[in-house]
């Protein structure tokens, strides 16, 4: 049963990570197991989960980040933090960045288990719902998963980059995007050249979505973007 249950495992110690994938692999479960926050959430974005189990400082993006990022994109996967941490501060901020539950290091493979077992059994039936691939904008159709944009019947094969970015804009519609996550997400990672290549993928995208007067994505300045509808 358990083998139909996917796990993001993200933890920079390579060995305490193989030690965690492996234990959970003698479960059943399917487990993709990445180094640093940044890879952690591009691997988020491109496939469902359902728990994810965060180490807490991890280079690039900390677990807390990274909680934040992804509580941005699913409001209802679990999450799980792993650290060395015991501060009661600590875990406060750690279930403030939209943790269910926080293990401190060490701890036993069946108490890790047991615990991963009571949530997924808490949880079950919440947001087990398939995340909406096709979306409407206006006058438009956007299927997601086949990088299709659709206008009365006309499609438009989007780049990967394209729809990665549109895909998160239709998730959040009228919400603000950050600049960091789109480029974290779509590019795994995020620097000035990217953000300038962010702002061309925004143009072309305008420029595709410019034949329905009641669309646009708005620039926020320093911040992000809005895609507006």
């Amino acid at each position: 049963m358990n083998q139909d249950i996917a796990i993001l495992l993200v933890e920079d110690d390579p060995g305490l990570g193989f030690v965690i994938q492996d234990t959970l692999r003698e479960s059943g479960y399917t487990v993709h197991l990445c180094r640093d926050g940044n890879e952690g959430l591009k691997q988020f974005s491109d496939r469902s989960y359902d728990i994810c189990v965060l180490d807490v400082m991890m280079p690039k993006k900390d677990g807390y980040e990274l909680a934040r990022d992804i509580r941005k994109i699913n409001n209802d996967v679990p999450i799980v933090f792993l650290t060395a941490k015991g501060m009661t501060a600590d875990k406060v901020e750690g279930f403030k960045s939209g943790a269910d539950d926080y293990i401190t290091k060490p701890f036993s493979n069946e108490e890790f288990l047991l615990r991963i077992e009571a949530i997924l059994r808490r949880t079950a039936g919440n947001g087990s719902e398939p995340e909406p691939s096709v979306y409407a904008i206006g006058k438009y159709r956007f299927d997601a998963d086949n990088f299709e944009l659709t206008l009365h019947g006309d499609g438009r094969t989007l780049t990967k980059k394209e729809a990665g970015i549109l895909k998160l804009l239709c998730e959040r519609e009228n919400r603000v995007v950050e600049r960091e996550l789109i480029t974290t997400v779509v590019w795994g990672e995020n620097s000035y050249f990217v953000g300038r290549s962010l702002d061309v993928f925004i143009t072309k995208l305008r420029k595709y979505l410019s034949e329905d007067d009641s669309v646009g994505i708005a620039n926020v300045h320093g911040v992000g973007f809005t895609l507006r509808c």
